[in-house]
């Protein structure tokens, strides 16, 4: 009975693949005409309510907003085939329709939360130092081997995990890259990266695999980029850009946002920039005080928060380009992902931390296999506690509630997992902390009962 029921679910997503790589195909030629069609094939196979309703909001908005439209529309005109085949069919068809309904099964199986994706960081080692690198205290001679990071992979897909993020360290520094990812080719990959490394011949590489998606790092315009990341590096990273653009890969931006650049990453001139240079996302960290040489003064303020929390969401609906706010967009998350809810980080010397900027552990991947890892007291700490905070726009427990950071570290008996980790837990950034979250605090409930009341005041 139980073989008979496996060999259903093989025939039944084989069908499912078929016929998804078919739509993809007639997508190809004529996005407008066929897109609409793919979104009701999709909510078809979607299993969960709430993925029905997301693809029914994805698709109103292609047909009503003429920035989302043309955002689409531009990634399937103008990627690389081989790009389109295999990066945006894994994240969209298998870490998506097959990939999620597939971990609740294994969650279920097993006990335990299984996420959505994970975060690892193959090496240490990197070619610039930058200011206030939230990674900088790491290890550089650290790294992964490849055997592990193969094994993790699939051990991942097992649990129905079809999407990984890199970090480091510079991920292009490490040797077998290209090897590691051609190997999991049904797998979704991005990588944050300085994108000084990506030359003509690595852009290549990109487009070859087709399932690894870059995203480069700067500050804003040259002055803001070279002043963090050394004289030189805005043009190195723009010309990356050109190369990937023009060779047809899907790319983004990743930008850490400090009281000093907050507008003008968010400017219409840079955003608009941006988009000409061919990037197709972006990442939007808020400076956090960890790593090499934390200094609080560069975080951003509440108003100026307040102002990306209005701004965030206005460029998305007016611009072609998704953006993420990865602290202010907790409304759309439910709250605090990390801690294995939706996502984790294992730094490269194996330690599993709840999150890339949460430097705590109990656990190491060297040690476990990726299931027993999931089983950590830290991250179990971290799920009973989920959502820290009532109010949404107050995911986080590092920046928003420090107090349930410092409760969980002591609960779960986590140990910091390079030299001055544990500062976030202590004064003066402890009590700094303390102070910007009563701030925001005040801020973001009253945004939050602002929202509230032009809701209830819109007709049913």
């Amino acid at each position: 009975m139980q073989l008979k029921a496996v060999n259903f679910d093989f025939a039944k997503n084989f069908v499912k693949d078929h016929v998804l790589r078919q739509a993809l195909g007639y997508l190809e030629k004529n996005p407008e005409v066929n897109l609409p069609r793919l979104f009701k094939l999709t909510k078809i196979l979607a299993i969960k309510k709430e993925h029905k309703e997301h693809i029914e909001r994805v698709a109103f908005s292609y047909q009503h907003n003429p920035a989302i439209r043309s955002y689409i529309n531009r990634l399937f005109e103008t990627t690389h085939p081989n790009v389109k085949r295999r990066l945006i069919y894994n994240w969209f068809i298998n870490a998506m329709i097959f990939g999620i309904p597939k971990q609740a099964q294994m969650s279920q199986k097993h006990g335990v939360n299984v996420p959505n994706f994970f975060l690892v960081d193959p090496t240490g080692a990197c070619n610039l130092a930058c200011e206030g690198c939230w990674a900088g205290r790491y290890a550089q001679k650290n790294s992964l081997s490849f055997e592990r990071l193969d094994r993790l992979f699939t051990e991942a897909k097992e649990l129905g995990i079809y999407w990984a993020v890199m970090s480091g360290g510079e991920p292009f520094a490490y040797p077998r890259l290209f090897e590691l990812i051609g190997k999991h080719g049904d797998m979704a990959f991005m990588a944050y990266t300085n994108g000084t490394l990506i030359d003509e011949e690595t852009a290549e590489k990109i487009v070859e695999a087709g399932n690894l998606s870059p995203a480069i790092s700067l500050e804003g315009w040259q002055e803001q980029t070279d002043a963090r990341r050394g004289a030189g590096t805005f043009e190195k990273i723009t010309k990356a850009m050109d190369l990937l653009r023009e060779k047809g890969a899907v790319f983004g931006v990743s930008i850490t946002i400090t009281r000093d650049n907050v507008m003008e990453v968010t400017g219409d001139n840079f955003i608009d920039f941006l988009i000409d240079k061919g990037a197709a996302y972006g990442w939007l960290f808020h400076y956090i005080p960890i790593g090499r040489n934390p200094n609080p003064e560069l975080m951003v303020t509440a108003e100026q928060r307040a102002y990306l929390a209005e701004r965030i969401p206005y460029i998305r609906s007016h611009k072609p380009i998704m953006l993420a706010d990865f602290w202010n967009d907790g409304e759309m998350t439910g709250g605090c992902i990390a801690g294995g809810r939706r996502y984790f980080h294992i730094n490269a010397a194996g330690d599993v931390e709840p999150c890339a900027f949460v430097h705590f552990a109990t656990d190491n991947i060297n040690e476990k296999s990726l299931i027993e890892a999931l089983r950590s007291p830290l991250f179990a700490s971290f799920q009973k506690r989920q959502p820290f905070c009532e109010n949404h726009l107050r995911p986080c427990p590092l920046i928003d509630n420090p107090e349930a950071l410092r409760a969980i570290v002591a609960e779960s008996g986590a140990r910091p997992t390079h030299p001055g980790a544990g500062t976030v837990l202590e004064d003066p950034i402890a009590g700094y902390l303390d102070q910007k979250a009563n701030q925001w605090g005040t801020v973001a409930d009253g945004i939050r009962e602002k929202r509230r009341s032009k809701q209830q005041a819109q007709p049913a």
